[in-house]
């Protein structure tokens, strides 16, 4: 059985980058390359998987189908993440969340991903202009081939 901590360390050696796959309307899936990285839920502190997102087609699909998948790959070793996505950002309110606790929250999704920053207030900027936003995954299912 792969677990959350094997995901991350899959990702962790390819710079946390994932492919994330929702599903449209129409049923067929819409995938894409994420930096993604595990996080404890700001409010219930269960592990999570999170990355920030603007992608029109990915926000759009999440919030009618918040069912994802996010798989971590390093060579031939690969781990699937399945669960239901929670959306924080300016765009998706989420109770308790005001601009500075969306601000803190960007932050650390960015850094559980592998991000660092010389400027941190120009991510700020960068993240608040650009409308982005917090995904987190509450993991229902964990495998790969570990």
């Amino acid at each position: 059985m792969t677990t959350l901590d094997q995901a991350n360390e899959i990702g962790r050696r390819e710079r946390f980058l994932a492919v994330v796959s929702t599903l449209r309307a129409d049923g067929t899936i819409q995938s894409s390359l994420v930096n993604a990285g595990m996080l404890d839920h700001p409010l219930t502190g269960e592990p999570v998987v999170g990355f920030v997102t603007h992608g029109p087609a990915k926000l759009r699909n999440l919030r009618a189908r918040p069912q994802t998948t996010v798989t971590f790959r390093s060579g031939w070793e690969w781990a699937s993440v399945e669960g239901r996505a929670e959306l924080v950002g300016p765009d998706d309110p989420y109770p308790g969340f005001d601009a500075e606790r969306l601000r803190v929250l960007l932050r650390s999704v960015f850094t559980a991903a592998g991000g660092t920053h010389d400027d941190w207030d120009g991510f700020d900027r960068a993240m608040a202009g650009e409308r982005r936003a917090a995904v987190l995954v509450a993991p229902t299912r964990v495998y790969g081939n570990s």
